[in-house]
């Protein structure tokens, strides 16, 4: 896709904030000195069997983008592949449901959207959110030091492949369900209130895929502490079993000239460090004398037990991560 985005005309509207270059989780567009609109889009096929789960992870997932610029989403719409006449109308509906009752506790109206006919059921949201001009948090704020934090536990693309295989059912993945049903809400106000540099969420492009568009685009290198790194215990069985996502395997390769890892470091760590997730958490970069305001506010949300401490930045070659 960045291959692609390359042969874009580069946008020359001045009221653009963030765009398409730095692979920032959202636009971002000046309306006033006071007021940027936030704007981004995601769509997937089902990663659980219950429909009004499923909704709930997409809209959890597609709002998390808006919490990653640090701003604040206000609104919806929904957009939905169906397969009419293979699924029954009602799954339509409980999908719907969950996204809604999801939206509404995030502080978002889900106010309209757009359906088409598909051969395979896709859902997912296009989400609005506001920001000061000068609040924005983008891909290109990291430097030397700053300390690096993950938000959610690692495994949701190869555990939600297993389900889909037939290997677990939704009650055997209930862990990782619970975290994809979470909202970053928390931690990016967290984030945002002690003076995070940098963010982005873990989502497609596996915890290093982020990371490496996080330290090339801020220009240095990224280390990361294995052994720190949340994983779900299921994640492993999966793996194990043979339910990577093509998406998993496709990360892997890329950064393979980008990544260099510890002897130590089994194969199927390196394949879940890589893993395409579904509603993950956020990756928060804070200077370091910022660490401790960080904490206070994750405890002040009861969200303390998230704050996982992964790596730093040091000087280096820009754009690579050393996993020891």
């Amino acid at each position: 896709m960045g291959a692609i985005l390359k042969q874009l005309p580069p946008i020359d509207d001045e009221r653009v904030l963030v765009g398409f270059n730095t692979a920032d989780d959202a636009g971002v567009v000046r309306l006033t000195d006071e007021i940027a609109l936030i704007q981004t889009v995601d769509v997937f096929t089902p990663v659980v069997d219950d429909a009004y789960t499923y909704g709930q992870i997409t809209a959890a997932n597609s709002i998390s983008d808006v919490y990653a610029m640090g701003g604040t989403p206000i609104c919806a719409l929904n957009i939905m592949g169906f397969p009419q006449g293979k699924l029954d109308l009602s799954i339509m509906s409980d999908i719907l449901k969950g996204a809604y009752d999801k939206a509404k506790e995030a502080g978002v109206s889900i106010v309209g959207g757009h359906t088409i006919r598909d051969a395979e059921l896709k859902y997912g949201l296009s989400v609005t959110g506001i920001i000061h001009p000068d609040k924005i948090l983008t891909n290109t704020g990291a430097k030397s030091g700053c300390k690096l934090f993950l938000t959610k536990p690692l495994g949701s693309g190869v555990i939600s492949t297993g389900v889909r295989a037939g290997k677990f059912s939704d009650a055997e993945a209930g862990e990782c369900i619970n975290w994809m049903v979470k909202l970053n809400r928390g931690a990016a106000e967290a984030a945002v209130a002690a003076g995070a540099l940098s963010l982005t969420d873990v989502t497609g492009f596996g915890l290093l895929g982020h990371l490496w568009e996080m330290a090339d685009a801020s220009q240095v290198k990224a280390l990361v502490l294995a052994d720190k790194v949340p994983v779900l215990d299921l994640a492993f069985k999966a793996v194990e079993c043979g339910t990577v996502p093509g998406g998993s395997h496709s990360n892997k390769a890329f950064l393979e000239d980008k990544v260099t890892y510890s002897h130590n470091v089994s194969e199927s760590l390196k394949t879940i460090f890589c893993d395409a997730q579904t509603s993950g958490g956020l990756l928060v970069v804070l200077p370091e004398p910022a660490v401790p305001r960080f904490l206070e506010e994750m405890d002040m949300r009861g969200e303390l037990d998230c704050a996982y401490e992964i790596g730093i930045f040091v000087e280096g070659k820009a754009g690579t991560i050393d996993v020891v």
